[in-house]
Formats: C-alpha cells, sequence, structure tokens
C-alpha cells in the first residue's frame, strides 16, 4: 500500500459542500438538546462516586483543585472540538476532523479507537448503574438471584478458564481454586444497555426528549445536593484544605499536592463527554451554529457543579469519610438527612441513563460514519427507513456492551476507557493547529482563542494523563489497535469512497 493512500483525506470545503446536501438523518436536534447530550454524557459517576471518594483518598478538600485542574485540560480540547465543530458539522466527531485534515489512515485509527472507548464507557457505567439500583431494590425489600446480581469475578473466569483448556488436555502451571459465589451475570447491566439502544433505534428525537427530562432531573438532584448541604457546612472540615502527604502500609502515597494531581488524573474520567455531542452533527438543526456552543456550554455547566458539590461535601463531613460507592447519599444520611440521601440515590440511578445515552450514541454514529466512508461493509451506514436512525450499528453495540456489562468485572472494562479519548484530544488539538497553518483563510464560525497555547498544552496535559495509566491498558489497547489495522489493510483501504482505482 502507497503512502498516499494513508495519507489521502477529504477536505474540509468538500466537506462543508456536503453538509446541505446529507439526508442520512432527520435535523431535529435543537441547542438545549444538544447541550443535555453534553451534560448527560459528562455528569455522572464523577459527582456521585469519584468526587467523594478522591476526597478521601488523594485529595482532602483540594478535591476541587482536582477537578479544576481536569477541567482545564478537558477545556482545552474543548475549545478544539468547538472550532471543528462550527467548521465541519459532520457525523463522526474526532473520526471525521482527523479525515480532514491528517489523513484517512490517522482517520481510521482514531474511528476504531473510539468506537471502542465509547462502547466500553457504556459498560462500565452500566455496571455502576446496576449497583445503585440494586441498593434501592434491597430497601424495597426486592432481591434478586445470587447468579444476577453480578458478572463473574476475575477469578471465576479464570477458572472457567482453566475447565476449558483443561478440557483440551492442556495442563495449567498455576490451577485456580472453584469460585465460592453464585454470581455469574449481571442481568440489570445488560438490561440497562439494551434498553437505551432500542431507544436510541427508534426516534433521535424521542430518545433526546426523554434524556433532556433525564438531564433535567439529575441537576436539579445535584442542585438539592448545593442547595441543602450549603447549610450544613462547617468550614472546619476544609481545614487542612490540601492534607499533608502521608503513606499507607503498602508504601503508597496519598494526599499533598501529588495527591492532588492524582486526583484529576482519576477525575479526568468524569470530565469528558461533550465530544459526544458532536457526533449528532447531522442531526442538529443549525450545526455551525449550536455545536460550537453546546460543546462549551455542556462543559462549563459541569464544572460548576462539580465545584460546588466537592466543596459542599467536604464541607459537612470529614473528607476520610468519603469513601463509599454512594458518598453523597452516606455524606448526607450522616447529617441527618436520609430523606435527601434517599433523593440523591433516585435522582443518580435516573440520572445515570444520560452517560449511556449519551456514549452509545457516540458510538453507533461513529461506526456509521466509518462504514459511509467505505472503511466498514456499507450494511451498517443503512439508516432504518421507518425511524431514520443507525439503527444496525446500535443494536450491535447494545449487544456487545450487555454481554461486556453482564459478564466482566467493572475493573476488568474501567482500564481501557481513557486511553482512546486521550488519544482524540490529542489528535484534535494537533489537527486545529495545522489547519491555522494549512488553511488559515478558512471561515471559522468559532476560534479557539489563543490557540497557539490552549491546543499544545491540550496535548501535553493528554499526553501526561497517558504516561500515568498502567501498563496492562497499553497491552489490550495495542491489541484491539492491531485488529484495527489488519480490517483496515485487508478490507478499509480497497473499499474506501476515496479509493480511484474501484
Amino acid at each position: 500500500m502507497s503512502l498516499a493512500k494513508f495519507l489521502r483525506h477529504k477536505s474540509v470545503e468538500q466537506l462543508q459542500a456536503e453538509v446541505g446536501q446529507r439526508k442520512d438523518f432527520r435535523r431535529v436536534l435543537g441547542l438545549w438538546q444538544l447541550t443535555a447530550i453534553g451534560i448527560g454524557g459528562i455528569i455522572g459517576v464523577g459527582i456521585f462516586v469519584l468526587a467523594g471518594q478522591q476526597a478521601a483518598l488523594n485529595a482532602g478538600p483540594a478535591v476541587a483543585l482536582s477537578f479544576i485542574i481536569a477541567g482545564l485540560g478537558s477545556a482545552c480540547a474543548a475549545l478544539c472540538y468547538a472550532e471543528f465543530a462550527g467548521l465541519i458539522p459532520v457525523t463522526g466527531s474526532a473520526y471525521t476532523y482527523g479525515y480532514a485534515v491528517l489523513g484517512e489512515g490517522a482517520a481510521w485509527i482514531i474511528g476504531w479507537d473510539l468506537l471502542l472507548e465509547y462502547a466500553l464507557v457504556v459498560a462500565v457505567v452500566a455496571i455502576g448503574w446496576s449497583g445503585y439500583v440494586q441498593v434501592l431494590l434491597s430497601s424495597a425489600g426486592v432481591h434478586l438471584p445470587e447468579w444476577a446480581q453480578k458478572s463473574m469475578s476475575a477469578d471465576t473466569m479464570a477458572y472457567y478458564w482453566q475447565q476449558a483448556i483443561g478440557s483440551l488436555g492442556v495442563t495449567v502451571a498455576h490451577p485456580v481454586a472453584a469460585p465460592t459465589d453464585g454470581h455469574r451475570f449481571n442481568i440489570i447491566a445488560a438490561g440497562i444497555s439494551l434498553f437505551v439502544a432500542i431507544l436510541l433505534s427508534v426516534k433521535t428525537e424521542w430518545g433526546a426528549r426523554l434524556n433532556t427530562v433525564i438531564v433535567g432531573i439529575k441537576v436539579i438532584g445535584v442542585a438539592l445536593v448545593i442547595g441543602v448541604g450549603a447549610f450544613y457546612i462547617n468550614t472546619a472540615n476544609w481545614h487542612p484544605f490540601i492534607p499533608e502527604r502521608v503513606f499507607d502500609a503498602k508504601g503508597m502515597g496519598h494526599f499533598g499536592w501529588q495527591g492532588v494531581l492524582t486526583g484529576a488524573s482519576v477525575v479526568f474520567f468524569a470530565v469528558f463527554g461533550y465530544d459526544t455531542l458532536t457526533t449528532a452533527a447531522e442531526e442538529a438543526k443549525n450545526p455551525q451554529r449550536d455545536l460550537p456552543r453546546a460543546v462549551l456550554l455542556s462543559l462549563a455547566v459541569a464544572m460548576v457543579l462539580y465545584i460546588a458539590v466537592s466543596l459542599v461535601l467536604t464541607g459537612i463531613v470529614p473528607y476520610g469519610t468519603l469513601n463509599g460507592e454512594a458518598s453523597v447519599s452516606d455524606a448526607f444520611n450522616a447529617i441527618g438527612l436520609p430523606w435527601l440521601s434517599n433523593v440523591i440515590a433516585v435522582a443518580a440511578v435516573i440520572g445515570v441513563i444520560s452517560v449511556l445515552f449519551a456514549f452509545m450514541l457516540g458510538a453507533a454514529r461513529i461506526w456509521f460514519a466509518l462504514s459511509r466512508d467505505g472503511l466498514l461493509p456499507a450494511w451498517f451506514a443503512r439508516v432504518h427507513p421507518r425511524f431514520g436512525t443507525p439503527a444496525r450499528p446500535t443494536m450491535i453495540l447494545g449487544i456487545f456492551t450487555a454481554v461486556v456489562a453482564g459478564l466482566l468485572p467493572i475493573g476488568e472494562v474501567a482500564e481501557l476507557v481513557n486511553i482512546g479519548t486521550l488519544s482524540a484530544f490529542i489528535l484534535i488539538c494537533a489537527s486545529v493547529l495545522v489547519l491555522r497553518v494549512r488553511k488559515p483563510d478558512l471561515e471559522r464560525k468559532f476560534k479557539t482563542p489563543a490557540v497557539w497555547f490552549v491546543a499544545p498544552l491540550g496535548i501535553l496535559f493528554s499526553l501526561a494523563l497517558i504516561w500515568g495509566l498502567p501498563w496492562i491498558t497499553f497491552e489490550r489497547f495495542a491489541i484491539w489497535m492491531a485488529i484495527g489495522l489488519i480490517v483496515y489493510f485487508t478490507y478499509g483501504v480497497k473499499h474506501s469512497k476515496l479509493n480511484r482505482t474501484n
């Protein structure tokens, strides 16, 4: 394969010309629905779990600073996304932007990458959502059978793998004991994944309206946390704001400025998600105006809420008590407000659905864009004749995420989530700079301010966070990318719409 094929690209002018000609989707999403998708993708476990946990483990009351640091890094990418969203309002987000600037090979890599990342976010959030639901069910006296409560543990999976290869006559060097629990399949996590896929396969506006309502409920729940909690703040709980650094029995460091930075790396998972709304560009009524606004508005609203909740939580109870899986509810139970604790739990259960909606929508649109460009079979790029949605990739993703969320432990799934999004951020920030040099006279509906400072800062921040990921993440990421390159070189190169030899 020649290098020219790997670097071939669609011009920005070509993509802009196609905007008005595209009839694949119906334009039904306005500014507030797009913003709701962005807020829905950002606000979730960050507020309901990570804020308290990182206060207890790494940052103390300064977890608010952790969110600010992570938010600044994310904002650099958000400003670059906003410029591209106004410039190239086409389905595919980072994949499409990369296609226009860096070429087909780089675009394929980032599209293949994000396809997995978004799907895994759905699975991770579905597993966490299942835990909240089961807590509420238990409080109402409803208990699922043990086999349906959780996925298999890593040890249980290793045991069954051992049994499978043992049946082929292979001797295992370090045998694993038989499982002592009955957990086999997280049926609630699988069920919600399928439900969201069905919702997105019907009509986009139905799902978007429901998502807007869900986001509204979630924001009201967060506003209750801030509004009520503010009256119970004891400022003594904020001292010291940055606790002195300590080391545990295993030699792991906690707190201090290093702990604040560690917290920022962890909560970064909670401050992206706005990129999902750009995948719905061809379903927006006025994409060049509304997409940049929705990207920046959704991140701004989310950051204000994250910082406020962090300050309230660490103000109403000592930060060391916030390490539970439902830290917000636990905090209000601790100050004698169990009614609000229950309201928060319900808001979390309802609100986290919007995260599933945002990332499932993003994954399906990227798959659709890859197929429409010929890099994957065109069968996936046919919209439903009645509903006007990419139903085929959406339902396949629904089944895939249901199986993953049902069978795999959350730790095994979560390890791969951040690396793909951080890679996309690097690509977007670099592409903005390349395009500013290559085509400085393009009309841009939104221009990234101080771009020669903002974009490089976004790249450096993303690289730093990638460097801190566990090694197993790189191994699994390399396997997925190797599969992707095989698919591209054996199918995509030949069937690409830009392949002039066809």
